[in-house]
């Protein structure tokens, strides 16, 4: 294979580099293009612009893999846990028993927000989007733990900065959950694993135990690892263009959620579930809408089926449709729009139209499920994906922060008029 590409342009020519991964991906370096040509790559979405170069996660769509620091999701999804994972993402490795110990401890012990923080959620009407409180008050830690705002600090602090994020962050979405229903919040029990802790804060009233429900810990804690991290989509590219203006790490990751809310990304398991409530409302007739699913003329599509990277299978889905499986066989839950998503699968699983397109049910179709079936509000559906997918982003900002990588600064081609002069109000 080639070293370098050669780029043409009138009588010029022009040799660019080509970098090669350790999974054999291939890119051209353009790093100096614009120098020394005076020309930019035009990519809308960015969707063939390699904007970094990466040791955390690899993701190939056609073949349907995806790893963590090279450990297989299958491998991670049944046999570690969710802090387990969050290990390996921000710090390279597997800990040792002693290590996870120290790591799970450490965590434990920094679950407490600031009692001040309360004034914050007070605040927000309860009918405000659990999104916009989370994203609000992970922002604002940075200003209860002024040392975060410089992100070149020593190894030590960094880690302590990071760990206040893991800890608290269960805190302050079941916090922003509570404020949602106009429940008072429910204080972290220490004693409790970081998924049974959340659990708890969510459910819990002051003066009553929540009865953790072990089915419903292990099948959240996959589901967590699951979506712990995704190679460069868009909310991660967000919090690592965000960091690299040298912004903390909880701003960064406020700018993560923020990415995170839209529908096209993490709003998509919430839109499955309005999807079946839909179906639901009409009657509960599946034959209707697979056909308007397939009339390329009709605006209704079916959420939650195929995925603009992976072409052929979704890694994940395999492993949260069994998870899915279990859960609702074990919890014995009769609810009409579960009932209704099981005949969707089973339709769109064998019929030739889907098939052929490869439109599986997804990661986000299954997680929808499962969460309804937690009891979780559609509301929150989103935050748990920020929850699942914290470490990762804590490990890019990390990563990029160590790599000293210079701050982003996309281009453009501008299409707008060219000059013209000022012309005053009364002569127009």
């Amino acid at each position: 294979m080639p070293d370098h590409a050669e780029l043409r342009l009138g009588d010029a020519s022009y040799e660019l580099p080509v970098v090669v991964g350790t999974e054999q991906e291939r890119a051209i370096d353009i790093t100096n293009l614009r120098s020394a040509t005076g020309h930019i790559t035009l990519d809308s979405g960015y969707k063939n612009t390699g904007a970094t170069t990466s040791a955390i996660t690899y993701l190939d769509g056609e073949a349907g893999i995806l790893r963590y620091r090279g450990y297989p999701i299958e491998q991670l999804a049944e046999k570690s846990n969710f802090l387990e994972v969050a290990h390996l993402l921000i710090y390279g490795e597997l800990p040792t028993k002693e290590a996870m110990d120290r790591f799970s401890h450490e965590i434990s012990e920094h679950t407490l927000i600031h009692e001040d923080m309360k004034g914050f959620y007070n605040s927000f009407p309860t009918y405000a989007h659990p999104m916009g409180v989370v994203a609000s008050v992970t922002t604002s830690l940075s200003t209860f733990y002024p040392e975060s705002l410089n992100p070149h600090r020593s190894e030590d602090k960094i880690n302590l900065t990071i760990k206040r994020l893991i800890a608290k962050f269960p805190t302050m979405a079941a916090w922003a959950f509570k404020n949602s229903i106009g429940h008072p919040a429910v204080y972290p029990k220490n004693k409790l694993g970081y998924v049974e802790n959340f659990l708890h804060m969510m459910f819990a009233l002051p003066t009553d135990d929540y009865e953790i429900d072990p089915v419903v810990v292990n099948a959240m804690d996959k589901l967590l690892i699951l979506h712990a991290d995704h190679e460069q989509n868009c909310s991660t590219s967000t919090v690592r263009l965000a960091g690299s203006s040298q912004a903390n790490l909880y701003a960064s990751i406020s700018a993560g959620i923020v990415a995170l809310w839209g529908p096209l990304h993490g709003g998509a398991n919430q839109a499955v579930i309005e999807m079946l409530d839909r179906i639901r409302e009409d009657g509960g007739s599946i034959d209707k809408w697979i056909e308007r699913a397939k009339d390329k003329n009709d605006p209704f599509r079916l959420m939650g089926f195929g995925h603009r990277v992976y072409k052929n299978f979704d890694p994940r889905a395999k492993i949260i449709k069994k998870a899915c499986d279990d859960l609702l066989n074990k919890l014995g839950m009769k609810d009409p729009v579960l009932d209704i998503a099981k005949k969707l699968e089973e339709v769109a699983l064998n019929d030739p139209y889907f098939v052929e397109r490869k439109l599986y049910p997804n990661v986000d179709f299954y997680s929808g499920i499962m969460y309804r079936a937690m009891g979780i509000p559609q509301d929150m559906f989103t935050v748990m994906f920020a929850l699942g997918r914290l470490p990762g982003w804590i490990a890019q900002w990390k990563e990029m922060v160590a790599n000293k990588e210079p701050i982003g600064r996309p281009r453009q081609v501008y299409i707008g008029p060219n000059e013209r002069n000022y012309v005053n109000i009364a002569d127009r």
